[in-house]
């Protein structure tokens, strides 16, 4: 890839001869000037020699304006600035914009004889530079950046412009596995207002979550910065996102899961709102326990028993109130087929926390409906006392079960 030279040479293009630039290249004595112009006077005659050579000559220089990527680049490289330089001449202005619409921000070396943008450019866009030498005329050439061979993009959890609880992580999960997890994870911005430390951590190579180190405060605003387009995740692998997005913390509902004196107690903003008996996981089933976060609801579904592990033992097509708190299959719903004398008595489920609820999910008087109707994606659900172990981390959207220091010790910067 060359420079593309901007002059009103007779060599240059007949699009750039039409528009020729002329620099100021410093003050000319006005004698010198004269004996520039005149060709017969005694005054001339007596001005000549080797020094009023030199002088017409420096007189009539012109400022020679270049342009890497070169003029008319249809596949440029994205990966280096762009540079705009000046012989015989000092440069007054630069501009650099892109098709949709973005410009390109640089700055001058002290002499003003060269400019570099301060960000590469995009991929598969066409560029526009206006540049102008002090003293001459605006001049302008144009090149296209190539497009990448392979992308990748980032699909965020939770949803742009939702309400989340107290527990919800901002989590990233890619489409393409990522080698350099640095340089993308550098590309990614997560903040709060009110203001709080935030980590990434990565559970894979296609995974990456975001946490303070306790709960967010009720009331946070958090915006993602994902600024990902051209940012070489893998060999040949450049991503194409360049967005922020915005989510916003409601209330902080916390409630603990205590499957020894099976009940669960349910506080919000540190007022205790409900109590309500469950049964967890009997003793070949054993619930999760440890922190979990609400990552899907639905009012009801269908259980399998087949898709967790356990062959025919059941198959529920009508689960009422049913929130999940991990991917293997962990729920907190609804149960309508158990005698309401299980709850608080027995653990008898396959591993799920079962609260007394109604078929059809339409009655308003039972604990499974009541704790639907006040949760929310995010909120936090502690299960204590269930004879197995601890959850892990990334079994869900449950990072909060890792210590403040192994949090930060997945973080690639």
């Amino acid at each position: 890839m060359g420079d593309s030279h901007i002059s009103n040479r007779s060599e240059q293009s007949e699009r750039w001869s039409r528009r020729g630039i002329l620099a100021a290249l410093g003050a000319v004595p006005a004698a010198a000037l004269l004996a520039g112009c005149s060709s017969g006077s005694a005054d001339a005659s007596q001005e000549s020699g080797p020094g009023s050579t030199a002088a017409a000559k420096a007189a009539t220089k012109t400022a020679t304006i270049s342009v890497t990527p070169a003029d008319g680049t249809t596949k440029a490289d994205f990966g280096s600035p762009v540079e705009i330089t000046v012989t015989d001449g000092t440069l007054a202005s630069v501009k650099v914009t892109g098709n949709d619409g973005s410009t390109l921000a640089g700055s001058y070396d002290d002499g003003r004889t060269k400019w570099t943008s301060s960000a590469n450019p995009y991929s598969g866009t066409k560029y526009t530079v206006a540049a102008q030498a002090e003293g001459g005329t605006a001049q302008t050439a144009t090149f296209t950046t190539k497009s990448p061979g392979e992308t990748f993009v980032g699909y965020f959890t939770p949803e742009a412009n939702s309400t989340s609880g107290v527990g919800m992580p901002v989590s990233l999960n890619f489409s393409h596995a990522v080698s350099d997890k640095a340089a993308v994870q550098k590309a990614i911005t997560v903040t709060a207002e009110p203001a709080v430390e935030i980590v990434g951590h990565w559970f894979s190579d296609t995974r990456l979550d975001f946490r303070p180190e306790t709960y967010w405060a009720a009331g946070t605003r958090i915006t993602l910065g994902l600024r990902l387009k051209d940012v070489q995740g893998a060999d040949g692998v450049y991503g194409m996102q360049s967005k922020d997005v915005t989510f916003h913390i409601g209330r902080a509902q916390i409630s603990t899961v205590d499957l020894g004196s099976k009940e669960m107690v349910v506080k919000r903003d540190g007022a205790t709102l409900a109590t309500y008996p469950v049964s967890g996981g009997d003793s070949d089933h054993t619930t999760w326990s440890g922190i979990m976060v609400i990552s899907e609801r639905f009012k009801q579904t269908r259980m399998e028993s087949s898709t967790v592990g356990l062959g025919d033992e059941y198959d529920i097509p009508d689960v009422p109130h049913a929130q999940r708190l991990t991917t293997s299959g962990t729920f907190v719903h609804g149960n309508y087929w158990a005698s309401t004398a299980v709850f608080g008595s027995q653990n008898t489920s396959h591993g799920c926390v079962g609260l007394h609820d109604a078929k059809g999910a339409n009655d308003s008087a039972v604990a499974g409906y009541k704790f639907y109707d006040s949760s929310m994606l995010g909120d936090v659900v502690i299960v204590k006392n269930s004879g197995d172990q601890t959850v892990e981390a990334s079994n869900g959207l449950n990072g909060w079960n890792l210590s403040w220091a192994d949090w930060k010790a997945g973080s690639a910067v």
